[in-house]
């Protein structure tokens, strides 16, 4: 399958589409030119399949803690599984880490409450909010794929390049 170079060497169109897919799948939209919009929503899509493949991958066990009082509890943790940890690495290092930010008029400590343990917030959306949906929908309609979409808007004064926005359906 051929690539669309886009104007840029390698590493730079690399880097570009990398950062419109993690914007893409973070804010739900984005737009671009065309080309770019295409290439975009074609990754944001194999990353949203990998997810839905695989969010339901988890592991419980059962492990013994001590309280603060010196008792000892029986505590269920769950882990990702082998499947879904693979597909957690894979996100990891294909998309640009996001961090969440503090909602207005939202306390420190609530804020911190919120959003402790989580290391990548990009990457919990996907497994938590997006898998699930889309897992519902292709069961639903009976078709997987098809997660984003492409309008062509207006063209770019100036050099009259066509723009597009990409959005999650």
């Amino acid at each position: 399958m051929e690539t669309k170079k886009l104007g840029r060497p390698s590493d730079q169109r690399n880097a570009m589409l990398r950062s419109l897919v993690t914007d893409l799948l973070w804010y739900g939209r984005i737009e671009t030119t065309l080309d770019r919009a295409k290439q975009a929503s074609r990754l944001a899509e194999k990353y949203i399949t990998l997810a839905v493949n695989s969010y339901k991958d988890t592991v419980s066990e059962k492990q013994t803690a001590t309280d603060s009082k010196g008792k000892e509890k029986e505590v269920t943790v769950a882990k990702d599984g082998v499947v879904k940890l693979a597909a957690r690495r894979k996100m990891i290092a294909g998309l640009y880490p996001k961090q969440e930010l503090r909602a207005k008029g939202e306390k420190k400590d609530a804020y911190e409450a919120r959003t402790q343990g989580i290391k990548y917030p990009l990457i919990e959306k996907l497994f938590d909010d997006l898998a699930p949906k889309y897992d519902a929908r292709a069961n639903e309609k009976g078709q997987k794929g098809g997660y984003t979409r492409v309008l062509k808007t207006t063209v770019r004064r100036g050099d009259n390049a066509q723009l597009a926005i990409a959005e999650l359906v």
